[in-house]
């Protein structure tokens, strides 16, 4: 009998499927890879493979996640991985059964999103105004908080996933680009526009970088990115972003806990719904390839429907 191929093996190959088939990035594949190293070092304490594996050793992992204090929706996500796991090998003749086929998840309600009102935006944007204009500041620290404000405000006005932010080529800030073109999930691209406030502090910060490379021949200035940093990516990372995010939402008076790009992200659907957008404009705009992704948002519909009514409605109590 032919020996199994080993479960880093089988993960392997399933990550490069979903990379070539399926056009998974990186940060999909990196949660897919931990979530199945968890998966397996789970059915090695208890004698089993991916390949030999049952639907009850299944269970039990699922169990196990629950023992281990994991919320619903985290559950909920490594049952999707291994139901993606096994379809695979079940397609590649690896097993000829799928074990994960009829396990159920647990029951969930979908939460809402965390959104920050636009007064709470509107504080959050003056102050790093604010902090990008102090005249005290020395010229390192006032191109920190350029750059700040710019990812800022090309957040607010573009929705994009931080991923997409911090990655944006230096030649998306050109001289009056109304559109600029994002490579998202699956690497697929889409025209976002940009509104005038984005477009001028794009052009500021860009102006310092410039002086930041004549002054001190910066390096880091000349690069093709329009967030550099002497990273390896050779971009500013999400997890940057986000703390200097959290940090200026204290300076704002607002709880950080509150605060991150994915927050800013929902505030831009939501702020775009409440004022009469279309849910599949957003959809576009988001780079949601399903609208019921999209329709996380649609209590804000739901909201703005209702004062509609009561306030125009004929018959509407006064």
């Amino acid at each position: 009998m032919p020996t199994q191929p080993s479960d880093a093996k089988l993960t392997g190959l399933f990550l490069d499927m979903l990379a070539a088939e399926q056009g998974a990035g990186s940060n999909t594949l990196d949660a897919y890879r931990r979530d199945l190293t968890d998966f397996s070092e789970f059915l090695d304490r208890v004698g089993h493979t991916f390949a030999d594996a049952e639907t009850q050793v299944l269970r039990d992992y699922l169990a196990d996640l629950d023992t281990r204090g994991f919320k619903s929706t985290s559950v909920a996500r490594r049952l999707s991985a291994l139901r993606h796991l096994y379809r695979f090998l079940l397609n590649e003749r690896i097993r000829a059964d799928d074990p994960a086929a009829i396990l159920s998840g647990p029951k969930r309600g979908r939460g809402l999103p965390k959104v920050l009102s636009i007064a709470d935006v509107d504080r959050m944007l003056r102050r790093a105004k604010e902090l990008s204009e102090a005249e005290d500041a020395s010229p390192s620290k006032r191109l920190r908080a350029l750059r700040l404000y710019c990812l800022l405000e090309v957040l607010y006005a573009t929705g994009l996933r931080v991923s997409e932010l911090v990655a944006l080529p230096r030649s998306a800030a050109k001289r009056d680009a109304r559109m600029i073109v994002v490579r998202g999930k699956g690497n697929k691209e889409r025209l976002v526009p940009l509104n005038q406030a984005s477009r001028q502090a794009m052009a500021d910060y860009l102006a310092a970088t410039d002086a930041a490379k004549t002054e001190k021949k910066n390096s880091v200035a000349a690069s093709k990115w329009l967030f550099p940093s002497f990273g390896e990516s050779g971009h500013l990372t999400r997890q940057h972003f986000a703390r200097d995010l959290k940090e200026l939402a204290i300076a704002s008076g607002l709880q950080a806990r509150l605060v991150s790009p994915h927050v800013l992200r929902h505030a831009f659907a939501s702020h775009l719904l409440h004022n009469g957008a279309d849910l599949r404009i957003v959809q576009t705009l988001l780079g949601h390839t399903d609208i019921s992704t999209t329709q996380i948002y649609t209590h804000v519909v739901e909201e703005r429907l209702k004062s509609l009514v009561r306030d125009l409605h004929p018959l509407a109590e006064k």
